[in-house]
């Protein structure tokens, strides 16, 4: 359920802290407080039969003795009720410092991290920090151990008084004659079995209320508002427009805007080129398209359609994307590029033609078990690739997608070499002929070949033109290719 939910979540949602603290609080959880909450529920049927039982026979002896049996074993009960609850608002208020522990230990521990761990000598940092956490948390979990455990001691010791009270009720009876030796034995038994099923059963209830407090966070988590996919189109009003940005402009939730008045036309068979400063708001242009984002204003069109009348899966099968932060999946090769399109995710020779077309298959058919390898350190006999070779992979992916038409590549080559680079530019002009590209990069030899260059800065775009137009403006992008272009002479 936790998992499905989060399915449903969009990008904002998951860059919230606030829900990811709720989202960590029911994964904490959920995996043994229903199963929990349903055991008790039944030992709680249990005990109140036998109860049940035991007070018919008390009854007998006398009415007063089932009032013992109760005050003995409340003031306990009534103890653990109030230190669930304070146990309760002391580990939901932690969470953010739970996540960080989290965290740090993962870096500790991670093979991705350890690296530069290591080189900088982060070991000693990061632990103090991780045991400062700790420590604290630790602090905070023995003083309200300490107190509920004390309290649990002296109120149990008060009812224990109580039932031995009782024992020496139904001693003195037998002694004056009113109870037979047989009598006393049974209530004396009675007393004994009533009593634990008694504390039994309050102990199952306050475990049940301590549990729906704790249930409480995955409630929470689940009922968290999702924005309903309203788009229904399936193909656009005006086939083979392309897509456009009309005034578009983006601010992430609480912060500035990112992207300001963005305008600009890409029709079928032509190539568009982003080119900017880091943070200038290109992969959020991106993120926009693929409607991980809205709009705060303005609109995005495809073939003539609205992107928020698209239906959301038609949409995104019609985009093939690269991202720079790419994921790189602990799965074998083949599965790795079959991520790029779920309808062939195990079409072995699907693979096989993604991988020609993004240059990753001569070092594939080298491994091990080819197309079979299991990638990444997690798993046994995995095998880790270099970060031009892992690029490669990733780039596979976005060829994976056959029917999309709009082709993505952000910053694609960062790790190759520019033999490779070279090469791999002119498979994908080769792949895109019929297609709308946009690429992002920071390599001029790289944009100079697009049909439309746009330089993004702060969100906006100060210049667009071809590469020959925009050296002729001498502008920022003119000023920008010399400047790369002097590093080559």
């Amino acid at each position: 359920m936790i998992l499905e939910k989060a399915g449903t979540l969009s990008l904002a949602q998951f860059e919230d802290s606030e829900l990811y603290d709720k989202l960590t609080r029911a994964r904490r959880e959920a995996s043994t407080r229903p199963l929990g909450l349903v055991n008790k529920t039944f030992s709680l049927l249990q005990n109140a039969i036998s109860l049940g039982s035991f007070g018919v026979l008390l009854v007998q002896f006398s009415p007063w003795a089932l009032l013992i049996l109760v005050i003995g074993a409340l003031p306990v009960f009534l103890s653990e009720a109030r230190f669930s609850g304070e146990a309760f608002r002391l580990f939901r208020g932690r969470s953010p410092q739970s996540r960080m522990q989290m965290y740090l230990e993962t870096v500790l521990a991670r093979e991705d991290s350890i690296k530069e761990v290591k080189l900088f000598g982060l070991e000693e940092l990061f632990l103090k920090r991780y045991k400062a956490i700790f420590n604290r948390l630790f602090a905070e979990e023995r003083r309200l151990t300490l107190r509920r455990e004390g309290w649990g001691f002296a109120l149990g010791l008060l009812g224990t008084l109580t039932f031995y009270a009782a024992y020496g009720w139904v001693v003195v009876e037998t002694v004056a004659g009113a109870l037979t030796l047989g009598q006393m034995t049974m209530y004396l038994m009675v007393f004994k079995q009533g009593q634990s099923a008694l504390s039994a059963s309050l102990t199952a209830i306050s475990g049940m209320y301590e549990d729906n407090l704790y249930l409480s966070n995955l409630y929470e988590y689940l009922e968290q508002p999702v924005e309903e996919e309203a788009g229904t189109a399936t193909r656009g009003e005006a086939p083979g427009d392309g897509l456009r940005f009309e005034g578009v402009s983006f601010a992430y939730p609480g912060g500035k805007e990112v992207l300001h008045d963005v305008s600009l036309h890409l029709v079928p068979g032509q190539s568009l080129a982003l080119v900017g400063e880091n943070g200038s708001g290109k992969t959020t242009l991106i993120k926009l398209l693929t409607r991980l984002y809205s709009p705060t204003a303005g609109r995005i069109l495809l073939d003539g359609t609205d992107l928020r009348h698209w239906d959301a899966v038609a949409l995104r099968e019609r985009i093939g994307v690269i991202f720079q932060d790419f994921v790189r999946y602990q799965l074998p090769v083949g599965e790795n590029l079959g991520v790029g399109d779920t309808h062939a995710f195990g079409d072995e020779s699907r693979w096989e033609h993604a991988a020609r077309h993004g240059m990753a298959n001569d070092f594939i058919r080298d491994m091990p078990k080819g197309y079979h390898t299991q990638l990444g350190r997690w798993f046994k006999n995995g095998q880790e690739l270099s970060g031009g070779q892992w690029q490669k992979i990733a780039l596979s992916r976005a060829y994976m997608r056959e029917n999309a038409d709009i082709l993505v590549l952000d910053e694609p080559t960062a790790a190759m070499d520019p033999a490779a680079e070279a090469e791999v530019f002119a498979r994908f002009r080769e792949h895109s002929r019929d297609k709308m590209t946009i690429l992002i990069s920071h390599r001029f030899s790289t944009v100079r070949s697009a049909e439309q260059i746009l330089v993004v800065d702060a969100g906006r775009i100060i210049e667009r033109g071809t590469h020959a137009e925009l050296l002729a403006q001498n502008g920022r992008y003119a000023a920008l290719f010399r400047l790369q272009a002097r590093g080559y002479q």
